[in-house]
């Protein structure tokens, strides 16, 4: 380090610091930073010191001391105070006001400063700043104005004109009787442990020079004596103080170094010059820096009482810094572990999102495949879904219904009411009308031969759904809408892993995966001591998770629930293991259904 360089830096700090344990702790932690090059833990130890703004030029005094390679760093971690006034003009009369919160005034010894600002308001639009120092308000300073002052300026007009300056610290008092501490705008959240219980310092002074006004007409004297400085330290200082004198009342005390008296400069005086100066007049205008020169007159036993409270208060710096590491420590693992854990539910969510994928590419194939083989059986769905007008002829309905076995009735031929009989080639086809389903049955209605006369005309009502939504769920999905929501059946699933063949005798058993979003939405209805004797789903609502996952209908039985098996539970116990395992953790509820057949078609059959 250059010589110059380290001179004037320890001159700054001994003008701007008097505590010397605050001293010693500033140069401990430029001490360590040399050793661990970290400059964000630098920047929040020195906020422990540099902790009012009469201290901010340290910063910049600090600067040359930091590598080139951690200078820019240091810059966008250190206070960037504005040297010049940046003015704006705030409208009072505005419905939202003028969008801030001050603190601060003459009452506090502290300047007027910017505390709070409205997001989107009126002072965050045009740039104000949480740490601004306000300096004038319509023209006029307000150095000496009170808080209340300060409002009623404000007031006095629509248009509001404030001239402001960047500090990046505020003021903090909590009663009248609290010392003034100030608060860093954005504390430093590092191994400093957030800055916000800044020390302050013992032997801090607002002004270290001032002036006092003595007149000694009828007084015997100053009460005080003084002393030349040593070569060290020349000049002349206050050696003792007469208690009850009126030096004592004026505020001096040992140790004050007098610089100025009725304009005389008292630096270069030697101590008879100083007393006739101090003799010649009644009426003393006195310039005094307090305290500079205590340590020439401390005796003993109050120099080591002062080393030993300055090494307590050193001790105090380190503790905080070494309980603000800690803390750090653990947020920083704390950090990590949020990283880790949002690292993967992104990867989680890639590998569900692979899953899906391919499932969906499956159900495509499976879609068409069973689109063909539909085709094949029945013609094309939009062949069933048109309209047709059918040409028939009412008939007695029959005594009994045929049943079909496998290939088409032939209906023997009828007499007419006229005598006449009707020819087997006059025969056509329709569909019959269903008839009003059973709960949870799907139905399906098969085409019946029916006789035709040219003067009668039968035009059944063809519903649009010629297929109940059941039957539908179960088949080929064709809307695009619903094919996005459908969850096909989970594949490789065993039944006799968890169940006897006795209980799965005769039943299509499938594993359902229903995502838990909202509410399940699903009605059960029986249980082992009902007539049914087993489970069964009485509803799915509209907009459930079951609605949506589409592989679920009225009538299916409920054989398990996330691997819990209950075909031996009543109604009650099966509702509330259902819900149990929907409120439970996960993101999937795992069913066993055992799925409802629909009827047979021939017990659909309809004559005319």
């Amino acid at each position: 380090m250059d010589r110059k360089v380290a001179r004037e830096f320890r001159h700054k700090v001994d003008f701007l610091i008097e505590n010397d344990a605050e001293k010693d702790y500033l140069y401990d932690v430029l001490r360590m930073y040399h050793q661990t090059m970290d400059v964000a833990v630098l920047v929040g130890d020195l906020k422990l010191v540099i902790n009012e703004p009469s201290r901010l030029p340290l910063f910049d005094a600090i600067r040359p001391l930091i590598p080139l390679k951690h200078q820019v760093e240091y810059d966008q971690l250190t206070p960037r105070r504005s040297r010049k006034l940046k003015e704006v003009r705030l409208d009072r009369l505005h419905p939202e006001g003028l969008g801030l919160s001050v603190r601060g005034g003459l009452e506090f010894g502290c300047g007027l400063f910017i505390s709070h600002l409205i997001k989107g308001g009126q002072a965050d639009s045009v740039g104000l700043q949480v740490g601004d120092e306000i300096v004038r308000i319509n023209g006029y300073s307000i150095s000496s104005c009170t808080h209340e002052e300060v409002i009623n300026l404000i007031r006095t007009k629509k248009t509001v004109s404030i001239k402001v300056r960047h500090i990046g610290l505020i003021p903090v008092k909590s009663s009248p009787d609290e010392p003034l501490k100030w608060q860093y705008v954005d504390q430093f959240v590092s191994e400093s442990g957030g800055g916000r219980g800044s020390l302050g310092s013992a032997g801090n002074r607002e002004n270290k020079e001032k002036k006092v006004f003595i007149s000694l007409v009828g007084s015997r004297g100053l009460g005080c004596s003084i002393s030349s400085g040593p070569i060290q330290k020349p000049g002349i200082f206050i050696s003792h103080v007469k208690p009850g004198s009126l030096s004592a009342e004026v505020g001096l005390e040992t140790g004050d170094q007098i610089v100025e008296v009725n304009g005389i400069d008292f630096s270069n005086l030697d101590h008879k010059e100083a007393v006739n100066v101090l003799k010649s007049s009644r009426s003393l205008t006195i310039s005094i820096v307090a305290g500079v020169g205590r340590e020439l007159f401390m005796t003993d036993r109050e120099r080591l009482a002062e080393a030993r409270q300055r090494e307590l208060q050193r001790q105090e710096l380190l503790m905080q810094k070494r309980l603000a590491m800690e803390s750090n420590k653990i947020l920083q693992e704390q950090q990590e572990m949020e990283r880790q854990r949002r690292k993967e539910i992104a990867q989680k969510a890639a590998e569900e999102n692979e899953r899906y994928r391919k499932e969906m590419e499956q159900i495509v194939e499976e879609e068409e495949k069973f689109k063909k083989q539909w085709e094949e059986d029945w013609g094309s769905k939009e062949q069933l879904l048109l309209p047709k007008t059918i040409t028939a002829e009412v008939h007695p309905v029959p005594l009994r219904k045929p049943k079909y076995q496998g290939v088409e009735p032939e209906l023997e031929p009828t007499d007419d009411p006229d005598g006449g009989t009707e020819e087997q080639g006059e025969q056509t086809f329709c569909p019959s009308p269903q008839p009003p389903r059973g709960p949870g049955v799907s139905t399906i209605s098969k085409p019946v031969m029916v006789h035709q006369e040219p003067n009668f005309i039968y035009r059944p009502a063809v519903k649009s759904e010629v297929l109940p939504q059941e039957m539908l769920k179960r088949m080929v999905v064709y809307q695009t809408a619903f094919r996005q929501d459908f969850r096909k059946y989970e594949e490789g699933f065993d039944p006799y892993s968890m169940f006897t063949p006795e209980q799965i005798m005769g039943k299509d058993v499938r594993l359902l995966r229903i995502k838990k979003e909202g509410s399940l939405d699903l009605a059960l209805e029986g249980g082992v001591d009902s007539p049914i004797g087993k489970v069964v789903v009485s509803a799915v609502y509209e907009g459930g998770a079951a609605e949506r996952h589409g592989g679920i209908v009225k009538g299916d039985e409920i054989m398990a629930v996330n691997g819990k098996t209950v075909t031996d539970y009543t109604l009650a116990e099966a509702e509330a293991a259902l819900q149990k395992a929907w409120n439970q953790g996960g993101d999937w509820i795992d069913l066993v259904v055992a799925v409802c057949p629909p009827k047979e078609y021939d017990d659909e059959l309809t004559f005319f």
